[in-house]
């Protein structure tokens, strides 16, 4: 079984169908997208994937595990990260402690190791630190560490969503929108660090993004969505030149 594995995915929301017999999958390594215009459900399947909705109809599968009844904490510590179209980091903690914030799930000391300053606690602080640092020159923050988040400029602070996204060690990592609000400096920065947190890591990558030459560039494989329906699927080129792509989404003077 593949890594991921969606198989005919409804979500209804009221009288809204918002994702319609949706089918995906993607194996360990790979790097896909997921393209479409605004409304089209493409959110709605990250957090479909996610567990923050659970699907209608259909079935979920990762890493061999029927994950449609999971809550999110439980997805997470599969293997799933995820980063959100609107930045969710918290404005009075520093670059390190976000990224520490994120292994929590994974520590083992107990209550008594919260409460006390005990051997085990201290140890699995000092691993977590150290982790944390790893993952932050990963991304290219790693000098960082002190500073807070609202002081970095907007690309510094989506790469330290990334880099929380990192610190539960996924297996696929799915990244909504991780451009928006870039310069094109910004942006060819961030293909950069994902083409690096790839090579380092083997991680698999299914992106949202409207920034086609983004798409295109790292991209293997391409669905479209229209209408919570997935419209075409296939190589960037195949995608680039599909002529319902560019009725429903890129437009006939889109160049890429």
């Amino acid at each position: 079984m593949p890594l991921l594995y969606v198989e005919h995915m409804t979500r209804f929301f009221g009288g809204l169908r918002a994702v319609h017999d949706y089918n995906f999958k993607i194996e360990p390594g790979e790097i896909h997208g997921l393209i479409g215009p605004n409304g089209a459900g493409k959110s709605t399947i990250f957090n479909l994937i996610t567990g923050v909705y659970k699907p209608t109809e259909g079935s979920i599968h990762f890493r061999g595990k029927n994950i449609i009844k999971y809550p999110s904490h439980k997805i997470a510590a599969l293997g799933l990260g995820r980063t959100f179209q609107n930045l969710r980091l918290w404005r009075h903690m520093s670059v390190l402690d976000h990224i520490k914030m994120a292994q929590f799930s994974q520590i083992t000391y107990g209550l008594i190791g919260a409460f006390f300053d005990t051997k085990k606690r201290n140890q699995q602080e000092e691993e977590n630190t150290e982790k944390a640092i790893k993952i932050m020159e990963l991304v290219g923050i790693g000098k960082l560490t002190d500073q807070l988040v609202p002081n970095l400029p907007y690309g510094l602070q989506r790469r330290v969503e990334i880099a929380r996204a990192l610190a539960i060690n996924p297996k696929l990592l799915l990244l909504d929108e991780p451009t928006a609000g870039m310069n094109s400096e910004e942006l060819q920065d961030l293909v950069n660090v994902i083409r690096h947190i790839h090579d380092k890591l083997g991680v698999a990558i299914l992106l949202i993004e409207h920034r086609m030459k983004f798409v295109m560039d790292l991209c293997e494989r391409i669905q479209t969505l229209d209408f919570g329906e997935v419209i075409a699927e296939g190589s960037p080129e195949e995608i680039q030149n599909n002529p319902r792509v560019i009725d429903a989404y890129l437009g006939k003077e889109v160049k890429i």
